[in-house]
Formats: C-alpha cells, structure tokens, sequence
C-alpha cells in the first residue's frame, strides 16, 4: 500500500505491526477515557483522570468505568519518527470520544483542526485538543488540504460517508464504530472498500476490544501459534439502556438528545465490541451466521415501530469461521444485571504461560484511557501506521466483517434464523 499524503489466499492475514512491542512494558498512568457529556466540561488538553460519561438513568456508559489501570505501559517506549502528523478531529457527542484518544497529547501528532455541527461543542472539542482552526462541518474540514488525517468521531450513521470523502481528499482515517451502519451497509462497505483501495491511504477503525488486555494477549498467543486453530469463540456487549434510552446525535434537531441515531437501535448494528474477540484475534472471517432476537422490553421497540424498523432489544448470533470454527456473539440493550464488553476463546492448543501479552509501550503523556485502556493503544497504532507505512491493526478488511457480520445477524434474526452469508472483503 503506497503512502500520499464529524459527524472492515494463503497469506497470514495478520500484520505484525505491534510484534517489535511484545516484550517491551509500560506504563499506564491516569485513566480517563473521556469526560461526562450534555453542559459537562470537556477533556483537558493533557491526560489526566476524568469524570467518565453516563446514561439518562446516571449509569456510567460500559468502557467508561475507573480502575482499568495497566500497571506496564510508558516504560521502555522508543519513537519511530520525529515527523508530526497533522490530524483533524471531528465529533464531541455523547462521550467526549474526539478527546478522549489522547492525540492532542501523541508527541507525533499536531492536532490542527476540529469540528461538531454543534458549535458549542465544536468550541469544547478545539478547546479540549488544542486545535487553533475549526470547522463547521466535517465535510468542511476534510477540504482543508494541510490536514495529513482525520479521526471520525461522530455520529454512526454518517461513518461511512465521511471516511469515503476523506480518502478520496487523500486523508488517512480512523473512524470510531461501526465502519458501516444500518440498512446501507452493505452498499457503504462496498464503497468504503473500493476507497481504501483507490486511494491507498491508512483506514483503521478504533475498535475498542481489539486493545483489551485479555483479547490481546488472545492475539499473540494465536499469532505465535500456541492455539492452533480456534474452536469456539464468544463475544458480548451487553449495557440496558434503560426505559428512558441512550442519547445520539439527532438529525432532526441537530442535538445530542434521547431520539437520536440510538434510540430503538438493533444491538447487531452495533456488534464490533463483541466480534472483535475472533477476527482481532486471528484476523480469520466469519463466513455465515444465524441469529434470533427477543422482543425489546421499553415501548419504543414495540412491534418494530421507530426509526430502525427493529423490535428487538437482544439479538444473539451463531456464526461460522474462515478456520471451521464456530462464534457465538451477542448484543443486548434490555437485560437486568448484563453489562459490559468481554468475550472468551478456545483453540485446539491450551494458553501458553510462556508467551508474553503485554500490550505495547505508550507515548509519555498518552493514556490506555477508557474502555479497558485501549483508546491510546489505538491512537498509537494508527499513527505508526502511517509514520511506518505499515497496514493498521484494524484494517478495512477486519473493520467490515466485523461490523458485516452483525449487519447480516440482524437480518437472520428478522427472518427467525435463516443461515445467511456474509459479505467478504480483504486487501
């Protein structure tokens, strides 16, 4: 792959990117992740711990929560570059999420631009990164041709569009998830696919579990082959929204607000937290899936009458894998005492003590942050990638089954469980 410069044959389908890391440890000081949202102050521009955000019923939103601590994580980082990248952010939302990956504070990183189409928050966002130009609109920003890359943090639905736009701007992008959203997926994925090849810029997707300590380490010991070939994989995402909803960004009233892109939202519309914990793992595919959904407890899923057509608050899927193995992976937004991301993997081979799964070394500065510590990690490998011209840990291949794979569980669960296949893409 060459290298130009707001709102997913035979070939080891695994870059060893982060291989020169494994036996490097750092530290990981601080937490935050990203502060509280709607009228609560922004990220400061150094790290630092944070206030983490809530729900309308006051529960702090899974990934958010303290004490995700990695007692390894700074120490014995080498730089690779003395170059700076020139970044534009764009999206403050819900969850802080255009501050909350530290690339104000990535020693290669000059973050020069922000935008939010709420010009409040697009103030918060420059603010909280230290960007000196805002923009209206994403859109906007993305014309600007000093801007190197783009972080997309904005709302779901517009993910795909605005990541299409920026490699065609020739940008690299990292987009928060999902990489494609909702009934347009399938044609989004195609075209997201077709740009990332045409342009030969980075894209990456900031899947949070990717970097979680457990599917980490998952990773390296299936990448040095102790595992053999995985058997049984599962993976959850499980947070009850709640009678009153989760707020998302609103079309209609330009607002982050309890009828936004979320409100009656089918869980396997929004699957990567969970189908990370096979294809971050062995960068394998899967290839089919069966899936089923229980009728959503709170009146907005009431016989599938709301924005998404979706009656469903859980939706569980049996899928297939490119290695003969089988996946289970769930989503849920309606079930008592179900919360957070986590997920487990079984191979033909038993875990080997002996091979280390420390998550490479930090930046000085930069954090693990929010969801199990991830979001530096991800940050970090995003810019690596570029300053090394090395493919990203979540490349586009990656990004697209696992968000394909639940687009198409949601079908099958619409259908009452019909096997179906899912859309395959790889560079």
């Amino acid at each position: 792959m060459s290298n130009k410069e707001q709102n997913s044959d035979n070939k080891n389908p695994i870059e060893n990117l982060e291989q020169a890391g494994m036996s490097r440890r750092g530290f990981l000081h601080g937490v935050g992740g990203a502060s509280a949202f709607l009228g609560m102050t922004g990220l400061a521009g150094q790290a630092g711990a944070q206030e983490p955000p809530k729900d309308a019923d006051g529960k702090v939103i899974p990934g958010f929560e303290k004490g995700q601590d990695d007692p390894n994580a700074a120490k014995d980082w080498q730089p690779v570059s003395d170059r700076k990248i020139r970044v534009g952010i764009a999206g403050y939302g819900l969850c802080a999420f255009g501050a909350s990956f530290f690339y104000q504070n990535h020693p290669n990183v000059d973050v020069v631009a922000a935008t939010d189409l709420d010009p409040e928050r697009c103030a918060g966002l420059a603010k909280a990164v230290g960007a000196k130009k805002t923009y209206p609109s994403c859109e906007e920003m993305i014309k600007d041709k000093s801007i190197e890359a783009i972080y997309i943090a904005t709302d779901a639905p517009s993910h795909a569009r605005l990541a299409i736009m920026g490699l065609e701007h020739d940008k690299h992008v990292v987009s928060a998830v999902p990489a494609v959203f909702g009934f347009e997926a399938e044609d989004e994925a195609e075209k997201l696919f077709n740009a990332v090849k045409k342009s030969g810029m980075k894209y990456m997707m900031n899947e949070t579990s990717t970097f979680h300590a457990d599917c980490y380490a998952k990773r390296l010991q299936y990448q040095a082959g102790a595992l053999g070939k995985i058997v049984y994989s599962e993976g959850e995402y499980y947070h009850d929204f709640g009678p009153k909803g989760l707020p998302g960004y609103n079309p209609k009233s330009g607002k982050v607000d309890l009828n936004g892109w979320r409100k009656a939202l089918p869980p396997m519309w929004y699957p990567t937290h969970a189908t990370a914990y096979y294809v971050s793992i062995t960068g394998g595919r899967f290839t089919e899936v069966s899936a089923l959904g229980t009728p959503g407890l709170y009146p907005e899923y009431k016989d599938g009458n709301n924005q998404h057509k979706n009656p469903f608050g859980t939706e569980i899927a049996m899928l297939k894998t490119s290695e003969d193995g089988i996946s289970r992976m769930a989503g849920s937004w309606d079930m008592k005492n179900a919360h957070g991301e986590q997920g487990r993997v079984y191979g033909q081979k038993p875990h080997d003590k002996s091979i280390k799964g420390d998550r490479p070394p930090l930046p000085p500065g930069v954090d693990g942050g929010g969801h199990g510590g991830s979001h530096g990690h991800l940050t970090n490998n995003f810019i690596e990638s570029i300053l090394l011209d090395k493919t990203p840990i979540v490349h586009v291949g990656d990004a697209l089954n696992m968000t394909l794979a639940g687009v198409v569980a949601h079908q099958s669960a619409l259908k009452g469980g019909d096997w179906m296949k899912i859309p395959q893409y790889d560079l």
